[in-house]
């Protein structure tokens, strides 16, 4: 049964306030930036070992410490998952079990006897995805003849003929095109021990992502998994007797294409996937470790890297501007003046890090100057529209000199970045080909970039902020997020969890956009939030609602989650007991020093496949919610005005 309990009072949510702003503001570094963890899952650690271990560099030390990270991580019931609570994951699990048979770990250890009887109850080796057992293949764990081929061709096709490079989604096109030369040269450098105790002996299957873009729609046919399937037996077919000038020309051009897209601290796109395999693929095209490419590359692994007395791990990536936007919005939100010191800094360190030149985008939208910033400290080909809206937001707040013209630029370029139907994707305009989704190789992570309800209704927030809510592009995002709205009343969160996530994203931006708050729309929306309110007064959803809909909207209550519900009723004007509850429950879960626990991962990477921990969510969405609330309660007094939330 629901207790109801009295609107806490307004002194102890300003106390709580404060407590949390200070330690924000305590976590700021001396350049202005904000960055809290992003943590996600062993197999970046198992990863990491397996690349060093390749490429010959893996040390007793480096190996000791992940191998005790990996042991941390692992459930009692010997597996390891992909979130906190999550159920045990076959091909995470595979790979951590590697990477400790390459740190000494026994078969015969209980702990690993554990995980093998898993992989095999699971499926074995021969159900995991592709890309474990692309790992698995080059240490000769795995035969290549039983991979799908990507070859490396594929590099010459023009961006109008489908499947070219740039069909697939940023994160995708980075990765894919160095697997392609490890594809291609299919190296096998054999470890000391084999993994015959985690086999099954059946048969390899062919694995689906259960996320959204599982199945195709739209554009796609039926019958396309027979078509692709017929194609990977040719493209099999070709790997044997290539055109050998064809090949060494694609092999040069595909090599050259990944050196020119290397950042000055030597990642590529600042995330691991395309960085540990244009590492694997350079080093297979003759760049030895001394090389600076290379170099750099292996040197610039130590800036993701985190030691700790439970081991050593790597983050997938890191998020500073994000993260800096964040925190400024939730200080201004929780009563900061725009021309506070610590705004300024940060704005000052915003303004720095505005992307000026060309990247990938401009193969869909040649004549859109640049402008707008990217996710991380160094990731100049690839800005992205939900860090570009978030840091406009953020910026047009603070008194700081030189911002107006850095938000113009960002302006011109986020519309610009309108697809066709009107939404906004996070990097590309039109990015949709659903073809590249059924090719065999495509088992793991979304593969393309198509529009989202969280990214257009960022998009909407700030241009309404600044005044373009009755622009056609407002208008035509706002139909957009209608035509999205779910059956129940809550929208798809593509980047965040999920549906509380999606929701908490577009009803400010609704509003901000100039919807009624008694619009049909919002009414529904703010029926689901209040219907998946907890019982503890907060709300959650487990990141199995990408896979199975009986937990949309289900989920032990997170910070970051009951904030993002608040956010999405204090815009559409509610002061009910369901906001009270939800403003109670944060004030009762405060720690201490400021912050709240948060051990669910609440941000997404793959729909489906791969999640998120952000470290700083639990910290900046509940001064958010707690200075929205304490503005609407004095009237929009100290703690200021909504401006919407990420």
């Amino acid at each position: 049964m629901t207790t109801l309990r009295a609107a806490p009072p307004a002194s102890g949510v300003r106390l709580a306030l404060d407590a949390a702003r200070d330690h924000l503001l305590g976590l700021q570094s001396p350049e202005g930036w904000w960055k809290g963890e992003l943590q996600t899952n062993v197999t970046m650690d198992a990863e990491d070992l397996l690349l060093r271990e390749f490429l010959g560099i893996r040390t007793p030390e480096d190996t000791a410490e992940a191998a005790r990270w990996i042991r941390s991580e692992q459930r009692d019931d010997g597996t390891w998952a992909n979130f906190h609570g999550g159920p045990g994951d076959l091909s995470t699990t595979v790979e951590a079990y590697a990477a400790l048979r390459l740190a000494g770990d026994l078969p015969s250890a209980p702990h690993m006897r554990a995980a093998a009887d898993f992989v095999r109850q699971a499926g074995g080796i021969e159900g995991a995805r592709v890309f474990t057992r692309i790992w698995l293949a080059m240490f000769g764990q795995w035969p290549w003849e039983r991979l799908p081929v990507l070859p490396p061709e594929l590099i010459f096709l023009p961006s109008w003929f489908p499947l070219n490079v740039y069909d697939w989604a940023c994160w995708a096109r980075q990765t894919i095109v160095p697997l392609t030369i490890v594809s291609a040269r299919r190296p096998v450098r054999p470890l000391p021990f084999g993994l015959a105790e985690l086999r099954t002996g059946r048969a390899s299957q062919t694995r689906r992502r259960p996320g959204r873009d599982a199945a195709p729609s739209g554009n796609a046919v039926p019958g396309w998994d027979t078509v692709f399937a017929a194609l990977d037996r040719a493209l099999h077919g070709y790997e044997r007797r290539p055109i050998r000038s064809l090949r060494r020309a694609a092999m040069r051009r595909a090599a050259e294409w990944i050196v020119a897209r290397q950042e000055l601290d030597g990642c590529w796109g600042g995330i691991q996937p395309p960085w540990v395999y244009s590492l694997i693929a350079l080093n297979l095209c003759g760049y030895d470790i001394a090389h600076p490419v290379m170099r750099r590359g292996v040197e610039g692994l130590d800036r993701f890297t985190i030691r700790d007395e439970r081991g050593r791990r790597l983050e997938a990536c890191q998020s500073p501007v994000w993260d800096t936007a964040l925190a400024m919005n939730a200080l201004l939100d929780g009563g900061l003046p725009g021309g506070h010191a610590a705004l300024a800094k940060a704005a000052a360190w915003l303004a720095c890090q505005e992307i000026r030149g060309p990247g990938d985008w401009t193969v869909r939208r040649p004549s859109l100057p640049p402008g707008g910033w990217a996710f991380e400290f160094d990731n100049d080909w690839y800005p992205d529209v939900d860090d570009t809206a978030e840091t406009i937001l953020a910026l047009r707040r603070v008194d700081h000199p030189g911002v107006r013209p850095v938000i113009g630029r960002a302006l011109r370029w986020m519309t610009g970045m309108a697809s066709k139907d009107g939404g906004f994707a996070a990097f590309d305009a039109d990015n949709t080909r659903e073809l590249c989704t059924r090719l065999p190789f495509c088992d793991f992570g979304a593969v393309i970039d198509p529009p989202s309800a969280d990214v257009t209704a960022h998009v909407v927030e700030a241009l309404a902020a600044e005044g373009h809510a009755g622009s056609g592009v407002v208008r035509r995002a706002v139909v957009w997020l209608l035509k999205a709205q779910e059956p129940g009343g809550s929208w798809f969160g593509r980047w965040g969890a999920n549906h509380v996530y999606g929701t908490g994203a577009v009803l400010p931006a609704l509003i901000a956009a100039g919807v009624r708050p008694d619009a049909t729309c919002v009414r529904r929306a703010v029926t689901w939030l209040e219907a998946h309110q907890n019982g503890d007064g907060g709300w959650g959803e487990d990141m199995r609602s990408y896979d199975d809909p009986a937990w949309i909207g289900r989920g032990e209550s997170t910070p970051s989650q009951t904030a993002w519900a608040l956010m999405a009723l204090l815009a559409a004007g509610e002061r009910t007991p369901a906001v009270e509850r939800g403003v109670d429950w944060l004030i009762r879960r405060q720690r201490p020093d400021g912050t709240w626990d948060e051990p669910h991962f609440t941000g997404t990477g793959f729909p489906g496949d791969f999640y998120i921990n952000y470290h700083l969510y639990r910290l900046v969405f509940p001064i958010s919610a707690l200075g929205r609330y304490l503005g609407l309660h004095d009237g929009g007094g100290e703690a200021g005005a909504p401006e919407g939330p990420p």
